[in-house]
């Protein structure tokens, strides 16, 4: 650009001296030649032209290519910061599955749908188990109504059993007085320890069916408890981020229908360079910025890997957001800046002041009329500021333009009003 300007400017002087030279040689031929004035005229015209042309570049294009504007330097607090690049990740992910296999159906989730706990995500086909657990339930009905008919039976037998022991009781003071024989007596003491005989049979007959029904039951419940498990549900609530099999599908034993991810568990796995982290710890307060727009999130961080990555000399240092964003796109990118301290009343400079010249950071301060570049260390910093020791707020800073002619130590320039 500058060199652009020069030539320009060159040419225009070299077209002016050239008009005036044609100028002069007019008018002494004129003059000589006594003709009359309308060569002289249009040479006038053709000068004026020339010189206005010359004025309109001047201040069109010479001095606003010369013209800067300048800040000031401020006195203020500014936050230390550490900043590296990240991507949306998540502490951890659930595999949703099923420990049986089949042909499974219901599976009408879709990917990025919120489920909560106990929702049901997809039934496996569990072949003829209701039917087994309907015989079962069965048989214990009918172990119920052997177990009635046994009851009366015992009924039966209770009232025999007091039929034949009063017998028993008459015919054994008989059998004192000697009015029977010891035979007869015999008899009737038989009898009615059948009778007592028979009501215990019955009521170990009764004992045994009540236990064929509670296995049956453990059965029952057993099997109940499997085929809830043929109904995959949803073990946390969530987000939906892969669907890995399609509705009417058969699936191996054990395998992986979805993934869920938790929101609570989403933070960004930042990556910083391990020579700058060493002042990074557990609830420092960062600002989060996603690839996909530019607000800034805030955020805290609060794990701190303790592997460094040996290869590209970073530590993963992850950051939460105080409110996910959502919807929210696990490996997108995103840019985080972490504070881990606070400069006091420091001299501040705008970012947009900074500049480099002769492979030196520093600023263009304005002395007079002319413009000198000061190298200068930064301290800290920010998205807006520079903090600095080598800066006065006395100085007047010049902001490059790069629109305009580069800035050179010395150069003359004019200040923008």
């Amino acid at each position: 650009m500058s060199q652009i300007d020069s030539i320009f400017f060159i040419f225009f002087i070299k077209t002016l001296d050239k008009c005036l030279k044609k100028l002069y040689n007019s008018i002494v031929n004129q003059s000589q030649r006594v003709i009359k004035g309308e060569k002289m005229k249009k040479s006038l015209i053709l000068v004026i032209i020339v010189a206005l042309v010359g004025l309109v570049v001047y201040n069109k294009v010479f001095i606003p290519k010369h013209t800067f504007s300048v800040v000031s330097a401020t006195k203020g607090d500014v936050a230390v910061q550490v900043n590296g690049i990240g991507n949306v990740s998540s502490k951890e992910t659930y595999n949703i599955g099923s420990i049986y296999g089949g042909k499974i159906s219901n599976f009408t989730v879709n990917e990025g749908e919120f489920v909560k706990k106990g929702t049901l995500i997809a039934t496996v086909d569990y072949v003829d188990l209701d039917n087994k657990i309907d015989e079962l339930k069965s048989t214990i009905k009918k172990l119920h109504s052997d177990i009635e008919s046994l009851k009366v039976d015992k009924q039966s037998a209770i009232v025999d059993f007091d039929y034949q022991e009063e017998l028993f009781k008459k015919n054994e003071a008989l059998f004192k007085k000697h009015a029977i024989s010891q035979l007869d007596f015999k008899k009737f003491q038989t009898t009615k320890d059948v009778a007592k005989l028979k009501i215990a049979s019955i009521s170990s007959k009764i004992k045994s069916l009540y236990a064929q029904i509670s296995q049956i039951q453990a059965n029952i419940d057993g099997l109940n408890k499997r085929l809830k498990r043929y109904n995959i549900v949803a073990d946390v609530s969530g987000y939906v981020m892969k669907k890995l099999v399609s509705n009417y599908q058969i699936i191996m034993p054990n395998q992986t229908l979805i993934q869920i991810v938790n929101p609570k568990d989403v933070w960004i796995a930042t990556h910083i360079d391990t020579r700058i982290s060493g002042k990074v710890k557990v609830g420092d307060s960062a600002t989060i910025v996603l690839q996909s727009s530019n607000i800034k999130y805030t955020g805290k961080v609060v794990n701190i890997n303790p592997i460094n990555n040996s290869i590209t000399y970073e530590r993963e240092i992850d950051v939460k957001f105080d409110n996910l964003p959502i919807p929210f796109y696990l490996e997108e990118q995103a840019s985080v800046n972490i504070g881990i301290n606070t400069l006091k009343d420091v001299v501040k400079i705008p970012l947009r002041a900074l500049s480099i010249y002769k492979k030196q950071q520093g600023v263009w301060i304005l002395d007079s009329d002319k413009v000198i570049f000061k190298p200068i260390n930064i301290l800290a910093q920010t998205d807006e500021n520079i903090a600095t020791k080598d800066i006065s707020i006395n100085d007047t800073l010049v902001i490059p333009n790069p629109k305009n002619k580069p800035l050179s130590n010395g150069m003359k320039i004019y200040i923008k009003r």
